[in-house]
């Protein structure tokens, strides 16, 4: 199976509320990914997209998931994983946005592992941001790499915002970008704020919602069973409510 289709399972799981499976599904994904982000592209040759993002995105959800099922141990496994991962990848990577997105990756796992050094790996990768001779920081913030990055941090947000979409592009990057580091070490400070809350509220609660893929309100076609909503949401291959990410029944 490919990545993708592990990401369907792990949909799948969060919309019937099995977290542990949805982790499995989700770093599965991750490790499918890894071996082979594009088709005949290798994980440890440079990337102007950075394909290679989308197996730390996989694999950073998968260990939030194991945590909201009560997987501590594994979650914090998972996210070991992951800090190795990243800081490998940056030697196959010689742009200093990538190699800088990387940290921030890196910084995120220690804040889903709940590890120590959170501050510490926001710093890192705020000050390779800062002191990175970046150029074009909207392109690279648009890339399959930094959109990767911000998967998580959206996914959780969404999940305590009744599904609306709670922070956008605009919230993680800052407001000159003619000042590339700065307004690309933003994110690292925004997340720095914001990560950790997100997770420890999403894990108290338990409940990850989907990914949100196309939305639409007030689909009369659409009912969700849970919480009576008309609003959809569809993610990859699943039509699932926006509001709780139950399965939506279709009404004929």
């Amino acid at each position: 199976m490919t990545g993708d289709e592990y990401i369907e399972r792990a949909v799948t799981a969060l919309a019937n509320r099995e977290y542990e499976q949805a982790g499995d599904a989700y770093s599965r994904s991750g490790w499918s990914t890894l071996a082979e982000p594009r088709d005949g592209l290798s994980p440890f040759e440079a990337d102007e997209h950075g394909w290679v993002g989308r197996a730390l995105r996989s694999l950073a959800v998968g260990a939030v998931a194991y945590r909201v099922a009560g997987k501590q141990t594994r979650a914090t496994r998972r996210c070991v994983e992951g800090v190795a991962v990243a800081k490998d990848l940056r030697t196959g990577l010689s742009e200093p946005a990538q190699r800088a997105c990387l940290l921030e990756f890196a910084a995120d796992f220690h804040a889903i592992g709940a590890m120590s050094g959170v501050e510490d790996a926001y710093d890192d990768a705020e000050t390779a941001y800062r002191d990175g001779d970046i150029e074009e920081p909207q392109r690279w913030g648009t890339t399959p790499l930094f959109e990767a990055a911000a998967e998580p941090i959206k996914q959780l947000a969404r999940s305590t915002a009744n599904g609306e979409i709670a922070i956008k592009w605009e919230d993680l990057h800052g407001s000159d970008p003619s000042q590339p580091g700065a307004f690309l070490a933003h994110r690292a400070r925004y997340k720095r704020s914001r990560f950790p809350s997100l997770i420890e509220t999403v894990c108290s609660e338990g409940y990850l919602a989907a990914p949100r893929g196309t939305t639409e309100y007030n689909n009369a076609q659409y009912r969700c069973p849970a919480c009576n909503s008309s609003d959809v949401n569809w993610t990859g291959d699943s039509t699932l409510c926006m509001r709780c990410s139950r399965p939506m029944e279709r009404s004929d």
